[in-house]
């Protein structure tokens, strides 16, 4: 856990990312995140989140929110059962392609990631029952802090990549998805660290 100023956070996150302007302020976006991560007693190190956020930034396409993988139903036949990428994801019934399409802050797919995912955090089969449940804050932000905390996405997790040898943002990218875009994560981890440092509350 650590303290984080909000004002100042929203001050320092403005100098690292001037432009284009936020469409959705540091505060009200990307502060909420920030809060919720500071009161989780499990991040203790303030580089895990900020390439959790920079991660959020990227797979959210900047809106700070849960967000939903865009496309008509037709899209999601990718997916489908009897297809390979639906067998890797664990589909097996009709309609679970668009049934278990992405959702949440890291973008879970797929039945088997759905199920396990649920489980892992404990709520039983809710997400499968419900999988729209990965749009809710709370939820999208569990699944995302355990999955990168835990290797549950890919095997790798956070303390692979950072800790106290250094941090290797641009392979940390390895956590969710190989190296797709992972120099442009790598920057906004960096530019992330500096806000987050530069708005930390030292104990008096």
């Amino acid at each position: 856990m650590f303290r984080i100023d909000p004002d100042r956070f929203s001050a320092c996150f403005s100098e690292q990312f001037p432009k284009p302007p936020q469409s959705v302020s540091p505060l009200s976006g990307c502060g909420k995140l920030v809060a919720s991560l500071a009161t989780d007693i499990v991040v203790t190190d303030v580089r895990w989140a900020a390439y959790m956020l920079a991660t959020v930034k990227h797979e959210c396409w900047d809106r700070w929110q849960p967000i939903e993988e865009a496309g008509n139903r037709d899209y999601f036949n990718k997916y489908e059962t009897g297809t390979l990428l639906g067998a890797r994801l664990g589909n097996t019934e009709p309609g679970d392609g668009f049934r278990f399409r992405g959702r949440g802050f890291v973008q879970i797919t797929g039945r088997a990631n759905y199920q396990r995912l649920g489980r892992q955090l404990q709520l039983g089969e809710r997400l499968i029952q419900q999988p729209e449940l990965a749009l809710e804050f709370e939820v999208a932000y569990r699944v995302m802090a355990y999955g990168m905390l835990h290797g549950s996405f890919t095997g790798k997790k956070l303390s692979d990549f950072i800790g106290a040898a250094g941090a290797d943002y641009l392979h940390a990218r390895r956590i969710i998805n190989g190296l797709d875009c992972a120099a442009k994560i790598e920057d906004y981890a960096r530019r992330l660290e500096i806000a987050l440092t530069g708005s930390l509350v030292t104990a008096s």
